[in-house]
């Protein structure tokens, strides 16, 4: 089986200038963990995650490691708020890696483990044609298990 017998092809992407406060309203609303990110002609050009936007939150590791320094974690919090006056571009990983449509799905799979993904894009020359995710390729492995004739 190859990934584009298996990928999610209604994705919900966004652009490197789409605001963050319309992003996270997306990601909490909707519960998705991540999107794709793509220019005006469907090129994959990055991926924005909770973790993207999380981090953004974290002392930095010169804070962590000067253990005099007391990090006021409650005080970060409120520092969510400017993460939605932010755009994208501010916060996305550049150059995802993605999986290409005609990929076997355990290949893709174990991509996606080594990088510690539950989803990653599915592109074709550069162009998003789709997202796989290893709820995926589980449900495809189980179908094929259960239906086929031993």
């Amino acid at each position: 089986m190859n990934t584009k017998e298996i990928m999610s092809r209604n994705l919900k992407t966004v652009t490197p200038e789409t605001s963050m406060a319309s992003v996270v309203a997306d990601m909490c609303l909707y519960r998705i963990s991540g999107m794709p990110v793509v220019d005006a002609d469907d090129n994959l050009v990055g991926f924005i995650a909770e973790k993207d936007v999380l981090h953004r939150l974290f002392p930095s590791l010169e804070d962590t490691m000067n253990m005099s320094l007391h990090v006021d974690f409650e005080g970060t919090e409120a520092d969510y708020k400017s993460v939605m006056n932010l755009k994208v571009a501010d916060l996305m990983t550049a150059k995802a890696i993605a999986v290409a449509p005609d990929m076997p799905i355990l290949k893709a799979a174990s991509i996606m483990v080594k990088h510690r993904f539950r989803r990653i894009p599915v592109a074709d020359n550069g162009k998003l044609v789709g997202m796989l995710s290893l709820g995926d390729v589980h449900k495809a492995l189980f179908k094929r298990a259960v239906t086929s004739k031993a």
